[in-house]
């Protein structure tokens, strides 16, 4: 089976590398044959990254690009796209595109919200079902998590699955213990565009940090935090299970949104495969990955937050039953191992019916 994967990113995008590049291994021992067309290459997201925007010229070549990827489909067997093949543009023209191959949406995070809330009425009005009419369309459409899932079948979609997004066991060691002297870690990873969620969070974290010693690493973004001492490192994917495993406690605050409702929980997956209590706000698929009191803790305000991080960084011994008990739920439920065969059945199934 001929698969043409349209994702958002290239390996720079986790979203696209953990949802779809993570899997092609897997997909052609099974015998499936894929080809990757991303619509932002990794040179235009790092440019992004660095002006704040896609450029104007970029996204007319890489709209381009995707229309003529489109225009090919007929050499493939199944289109299995992320999110939405041509962001902005009418679903009847994208279904058009499509029409005469079967196609799988998969949904790692809430982008009906980009249209059925957006600011502008007319935007609500015209586009506000436009992810809805492409879920109906679909053979498949694979989920996240379950808002994300719910939403799909709401709309009417054939055949809908929940996939988490994942890691890989064999990138993931498990954490090294540290001696006694060690000042401890709490670690948080992600994008410049997300890092802004630890500022809600920075007040209660500069107290602490009068109260217990500890160093806050951000990994893949950087922001000035007083009072806090604070690591920034840059990310890679050769280094983020290794900088993750020299912490002591990972965590990923969210605010209560329904853009954040369709969130993945994928910080917690890592933090958890390295072997780490977590802490977390009891958000989306944060209440699914969180096992309460044996994985980690779910905070719902400033002084949970504040206590459930103090104990932790107070008790090596709690940290690394918590850590312990996350990592063995993750080589259960959260790990490629469990997943992939279970998706090359799903794929196959939807480029045959």
């Amino acid at each position: 089976m001929k698969l043409l994967l349209l994702t958002r990113y290239g390996q720079q995008g986790a979203s696209s590398r953990m949802r779809f590049l993570q899997y092609q291994p897997q997909l052609e021992v099974s015998g499936f044959e894929s080809v990757v067309s991303p619509l932002l290459d990794d040179a235009m997201l790092l440019r992004r990254y660095h002006h704040g925007r896609y450029g104007l010229l970029d996204m007319a070549r890489a709209y381009g690009r995707r229309i003529r990827a489109l225009l090919g489909k007929k050499q493939f067997d199944l289109v299995w796209i992320e999110k939405e093949a041509l962001p902005w543009f009418p679903a009847w023209l994208e279904r058009l595109l499509l029409r005469g191959k079967p196609y799988v949406l998969d949904f790692d995070d809430a982008i009906f919200h980009n249209y059925d809330l957006h600011r502008s009425i007319w935007v609500r009005r015209f586009y506000g079902r436009r992810i809805d009419r492409l879920m109906e369309g679909a053979r498949l459409v694979i989920a996240g998590n379950r808002y994300l899932a719910n939403r799909a079948v709401a709309a009417g979609a054939l055949r809908v699955e929940v996939i988490p997004t994942v890691i890989d066991l064999a990138r993931y060691p498990i954490k090294r213990a540290y001696s006694g002297t060690h000042i401890p870690r709490i670690v948080w990873i992600g994008s410049p565009s997300t890092v802004q969620y630890l500022l809600d969070i920075a007040e209660l974290l500069a107290t602490l940090a009068k109260r217990q010693a500890f160093k806050l690493r951000i990994i893949g973004g950087a922001l000035a935090m007083p009072g806090v001492d604070v690591e920034a490192l840059p990310w890679s994917a050769d280094t983020e299970a290794a900088a993750i495993g020299e912490c002591e406690i990972g965590i990923m605050p969210l605010r209560n949104t329904p853009w954040e409702k369709g969130k993945c929980a994928y910080k917690l997956v890592q933090y958890m495969a390295c072997g780490l209590p977590v802490v977390a706000s009891p958000i989306g698929a944060n209440r699914d990955v969180v096992v309460e009191g044996v994985t980690g803790f779910l905070a719902d305000a400033p002084v949970t937050w504040m206590e459930r991080l103090e104990m932790l960084l107070c008790d090596a011994t709690l940290r690394q039953c918590l850590g312990q008990a996350g990592r063995e739920w993750v080589e259960a439920e959260y790990c490629l191992q469990q997943t992939a065969p279970r998706l090359v059945k799903l794929l196959a199934a939807a480029g045959t019916q």
